[in-house]
């Protein structure tokens, strides 16, 4: 457990406001619905293109057929669901910038949750660790977006083991629908068996894996002498000469091929992924993944 979360509720508002401001600018906002394939669209009809409309959404094979410039039209179907499964395991409670990774993540989060209840969706949590220490259905009121704000900056939610399988066991058994699913970690930790419950939940989701790391979960600064690297799920330690360059080159090289590892796990279960760090803002990285998804719909 942490005795304080630091989360700067402004700095949180700021960033939801940048983000909206952005995604919208990058005409990104008013189709996100499209680019998942949970999205709860359907198609209803085509129509002539106007100066208006978003060239992206021309049908071209159609506007051959037509010869002249015609986009899809979409009927929404039902709201979408959206599930945030946040790790808040002892791993997460690590950071050498201005925020440890739960912290980065509980403002990522609370930005992307907010966008999503604004775009007419349910959002609901699910905080884990080696099991669920707070789940909130779906929901789409302001209210509701207050409620999973105050779960993330509540301190006794966080610390513990670590096991994804059984938050993913979870949400599959608790929802009946088709669903968006985030997962959202730093991956370290993962237990045996975790690569078969994440291929079983791409099934039942339309998943999305947030991988939030520290530039230390990388690699090691230079010349700062002898640190002592801990196990954050046991009291195993390691000290370890930052003096050393074949020492810093062998912990990046091991980090760099977990991490290949993890990524080649959740694309062949066809899960798409994100990565961030917490030296850096997510704004820019989450309106670029939205825009590859974009891409790869059309």
């Amino acid at each position: 457990m942490v005795a304080e979360l630091r989360v700067n509720v402004a700095s949180v508002a700021k960033e939801m406001d940048m983000a909206m401001r952005l995604l919208t600018e990058a005409r990104v906002m008013s189709r996100y619905r499209k680019v998942f394939k949970g999205k709860g669209l359907e198609f209803e009809d085509f129509r002539d293109y106007t100066t208006d409309d978003d060239a992206s959404e021309i049908d071209w094979r159609a506007s051959k057929r037509a010869n002249k410039l015609i986009i899809r039209r979409f009927k929404e179907e039902r709201d979408m669901s959206v599930y945030f499964l946040v790790d808040v395991s002892s791993s997460m409670l690590f950071g050498s910038t201005d925020k440890l990774k739960h912290e980065y993540a509980a403002e990522l989060v609370a930005a992307f949750s907010h966008f999503i209840i604004q775009s007419g969706d349910r959002a609901g949590l699910v905080m884990f660790t080696d099991k669920v220490v707070k789940y909130l259905g779906p929901g789409k009121s302001e209210n509701h977006f207050y409620i999973m704000l105050r779960q993330l900056l509540t301190p006794e939610f966080y610390g513990g083991q670590y096991n994804l399988s059984n938050a993913l066991n979870f949400v599959m058994n608790t929802t009946a629908e088709r669903s968006l699913a985030f997962i959202v970690s730093d991956f370290i930790g993962l237990e045996k068996g975790w690569d078969s419950a994440i291929k079983q939940a791409s099934g039942k989701f339309d998943g999305v894996a947030v991988m939030v790391r520290d530039p230390r979960d990388q690699r090691l600064p230079p010349d700062v002498g002898q640190v002592v690297i801990a196990d954050p799920f046991s009291d195993r330690e390691m000290l370890i000469d930052c003096n050393d360059k074949e020492g810093r080159m062998e912990y990046e090289s091991y980090s760099k091929k977990e991490e290949e590892k993890i990524k080649d796990t959740l694309k062949n279960a066809r899960w798409d992924m994100l990565e961030v760090t917490t030296d850096k803002s997510f704004v820019i990285p989450l309106i670029e993944f939205l825009k590859r998804r974009e891409i790869a719909f059309r």
